[in-house]
């Protein structure tokens, strides 16, 4: 299948230049999941809406470089609460279709804590999910690009991960993090992987 995700690429929505020209190429061990800490609906900044999506992007982007001192945005992917997939990092997408990643800022290790987060795609989910649920779009957008990002990267549905599990963070909320399992399961149907429910508990 490979990756079969629709993403709006940078070009498209707007990205200003990454402070380096290219940025290294590297082989992913996982597929890390963050939460954007913004507004849940009806307060969310993209509103449900493309256009909105394009934005937050661009926010997230400008936040990345100027109060962070990144070279891009931290992450590789974007997922609004409209269900709209945006490309983070320049050259992401052509690094996953060829089945590799881009060098990025997410997940920086911590002690004590799984290592290769940078060297791994990071998807901000917009919202904050520490107690407050996804909506279904949303959810099935997450569902749909961690399929293709495991397919194209080669990598078993347990593969995915949480930010908490690289960097010591509350991110990506205990709720989304508490259902970790049921995205690696609804995953591995997706890719008709075999997978039970203990082993996507403990993954």
């Amino acid at each position: 299948m490979g990756f079969s995700a629709t993403v709006i690429g940078c070009d498209e929505w707007g990205a200003a230049a990454p402070k380096v020209p290219t940025f290294e190429r590297t082989r992913p061990k996982w597929v890390v999941v963050h939460h954007t800490a913004h507004a849940n609906p009806p307060a969310d900044p993209s509103q449900r809406t493309r256009e909105g999506a394009m934005a937050l992007a661009r926010e997230i982007q400008r936040d990345h470089m100027e109060n962070h001192g990144w070279y891009d945005t931290g992450q590789n992917f974007l997922v609004s609460t409209g269900g709209f997939v945006l490309e983070g990092r320049h050259g992401t997408l052509d690094a996953v279709q060829a089945g590799g990643c881009v060098q990025s800022a997410h997940a920086p290790r911590s002690a004590g804590k799984l290592a290769g987060g940078n060297d791994s795609p990071g998807i901000e989910i917009e919202g904050t999910f520490m107690t407050e649920a996804m909506a279904p779009e949303q959810w099935s957008s997450l569902v749909k690009l961690c399929a293709a990002l495991c397919d194209s990267l080669k990598l078993p549905p347990t593969a995915i991960k949480g930010h908490r599990d690289f960097t010591a963070t509350q991110c990506p909320g205990d709720w989304l993090y508490a259902r970790l399992p049921k995205l690696r399961l609804e995953v591995a149907e997706r890719l008709h992987f075999a997978l039970n429910e203990a082993d996507a508990a403990n993954a």
